[in-house]
């Protein structure tokens, strides 16, 4: 999702820095890394993280030795790139240690972020520095629409991101941490001849987002063990061939979730497949957020407003802008052959987010819990699939099975999605 960015913490940051630094006898610091770039949707330079942060260590294949290249010779010999080093991480920990959190989840011990080097594995231009190089068309209505061999591709990565999501999605227990899912996700990816998009993208440092209970997106996978009760929304983008396929879905951790937690997750379910119903070639892109609102909000929940869904194909985020609240935003008209995606984030308190010192996590503002789903959608000539769909054997939720708006597993509103879902739902169904 891409987020709406404010400078003024960083200002804040900034000049608490500076004092600090005036008392410690240092010069003044760099503002290279607390103000965000302007060419980037994330809220902070990418290229300033990577000169902060140190290049990644790493996991070579013990089985088989081989040569190190010279990408992976610098990559060991700059280091861990998972944290700041020097006086940036002595910040950080100093950020961390005072820092006003809304809820019970606290930053964990991250494992070394790792680098993909696998021979025959596409990367994105983003792998090794960070920078995503490709940019959105400058006129937010433009809207790429995709070739025939481009949604064979795009088809291809949807599928092993739904794949990767369901094996995900099978280790959420009691005692997992959210670091093993995470080690899961990369090497099931990897496995799949892809990449895993987040790792490196704009720095993130890891191969996928948990976000746990109050956390809203972008969780940094660490070692805090999952417990009984938890919700977390798992978050899998693949890039494969060139294409990325991007998903997520809701867990509940143990057996028997209460009312409220069940509440919660239908109604986010409910409200996005709600909004992907609305889905076809000449609908406007802004209605879909009044459908979100004026669903959750009768029903006592917040749509949050700071991030958003997005175009997908090539780039990760591209055109068009997916509002999930009531706008006037000119975002497009609908067409065959657009790729984007629905991801609402759905609170039970209050829709203003919260952003951790490490930059990237964000948690509701009330320390209330969040719930999120999300499917890379292709529209069609007769309606809209999901690329990122269920597939025979996929695992089938409450939500699901319990849903007012569609009972089962949601393909799509097309006439080849209604097929394979009738198959699929009475298969499991009945």
């Amino acid at each position: 999702m891409t987020p709406i960015v404010s400078i003024k913490g960083r200002r804040l940051a900034f000049a608490t820095l500076t004092i600090l630094t005036m008392l410690l006898g240092a010069s003044r610091p760099s503002l290279s890394f607390l103000l965000p770039s302007l060419s980037s949707s994330r809220s902070f330079s990418a290229s300033a993280r990577s000169r902060e942060t140190a290049l990644t260590t790493l996991f070579m294949d013990k089985k088989k030795k081989k040569k190190k290249t010279a990408r992976a010779k610098s990559a060991q010999a700059k280091g861990n790139r998972s944290k700041p080093q020097g006086f940036a991480g002595a910040l950080r920990d100093l950020q961390e240690a005072t820092f006003a959190y809304a809820g019970e989840i606290r930053p964990g011990t991250q494992s070394p972020q790792r680098i993909v080097l696998q021979e025959g594995i596409t990367r994105p231009d983003y792998a090794d520095d960070g920078m995503p190089k490709a940019r959105s068309k400058l006129l937010p209505w433009i809207v790429e629409v995709k070739t025939p061999d481009e949604i064979e591709k795009m088809k291809a990565a949807g599928r092993v991101a739904r794949e990767v999501l369901d094996l995900a999605g099978r280790a959420v227990k009691p005692g997992v941490t959210t670091d093993e899912i995470d080690s899961l996700v990369h090497e099931a990816t990897i496995s799949r001849g892809a990449y895993p998009s987040p790792l490196n993208y704009h720095g993130f440092p890891k191969s996928c987002c948990t976000s746990v209970n109050e956390v809203i997106c972008h969780g940094i996978p660490d070692d805090r063990a999952l417990q009984e009760g938890d919700i977390v929304n798992l978050d899998i983008t693949c890039y494969l061939d060139g294409y990325h396929g991007d998903c997520s879905e809701m867990f509940y951790v143990g057996k028997d979730p209460d009312a409220a937690t069940k509440n919660l997750i239908q109604t986010t379910y409910d409200c996005w497949v709600s909004a992907m119903n609305f889905v076809e070639p000449g609908n406007d892109y802004k209605d879909i957020g009044a459908i979100i609102e004026d669903y959750v909000t009768p029903r006592g929940f917040t749509t949050v407003r700071n991030f958003c869904g997005h175009g997908i194909g090539s780039v990760f985020h591209t055109n068009p802008n997916i509002l999930h609240y009531r706008n006037n935003e000119p975002n497009g008209q609908m067409a065959s052959g657009h790729t984007f995606t629905i991801e609402p984030m759905i609170n039970e308190g209050s829709a203003r987010p919260l952003t951790w010192p490490d930059e990237w996590t964000a948690t509701t503002a009330d320390g209330k819990r969040s719930a999120q789903f999300e499917h890379t959608l292709l529209i069609c000539e007769d309606g809209v699939e999901a690329l990122t769909g269920k597939l025979p054997g996929s695992p089938m939720q409450f939500w699901e099975r319990e849903s007012t708006v569609h009972q089962g597993y949601w393909l799509g509103t097309t006439a080849g999605a209604k097929s394979r879902m009738s198959k699929m739902n009475s298969e499991v169904l009945g």
